[in-house]
């Protein structure tokens, strides 16, 4: 049995690592610069970041614990109108972030890490228009080398 993906890629300080790399290029993206330096952005926006990715691939819920939910991540990001090519220019920093820092080459994990962030970026895109409807109290996603994992039944 494979490791989830999370430890795969090393644990927590991987996705930290992951996070400040994949700022510091929507920083320097021409595109992405705006969204990404705006002053409202919260202080620990790296580190929370870097906490949710861990999560969604198979890291301890310390963001959900800490942070919020899925919806709080989804309404963080909704009602901003077109976005244009940010989704692309998104996951593309994302898949040089990880060669920054050196995470693991596998091509299964690699791939299980690219379709992650762009399902990702087009969940999120779906609420982009001004007048979409956030659903609240959304399950945190959870990403495995197969993919979306189905959300887990209440207790």
């Amino acid at each position: 049995m494979r490791p989830s993906l999370f430890a795969f890629a090393g644990g927590e300080p991987a996705f930290l690592a992951l996070a400040a790399a994949h700022h510091a290029r929507c920083l320097a993206d021409p595109e992405l610069n705006h969204p990404f330096s705006h002053p409202g952005q919260h202080p620990q926006h790296v580190a929370r970041l870097g906490a949710y990715w861990a999560e969604v691939l198979g890291g301890p819920p310390r963001f959900s614990q800490e942070c919020g939910d899925h919806s709080a991540v989804l309404l963080m990001h909704a009602h901003n109108g077109d976005m244009g090519d940010l989704g692309k220019r998104f996951v593309a920093c994302f898949v040089a972030a990880a060669d920054d820092v050196g995470l693991p080459a596998d091509p299964a994990f690699r791939d299980a890490l690219r379709a992650y962030m762009e399902w990702a970026v087009a969940d999120v895109l779906v609420y982009s228009p001004v007048d979409a409807e956030v659903p609240t109290a959304a399950p945190m996603p959870h990403w495995s080398w197969d993919g979306l994992q189905p959300a887990e039944m209440p207790r």
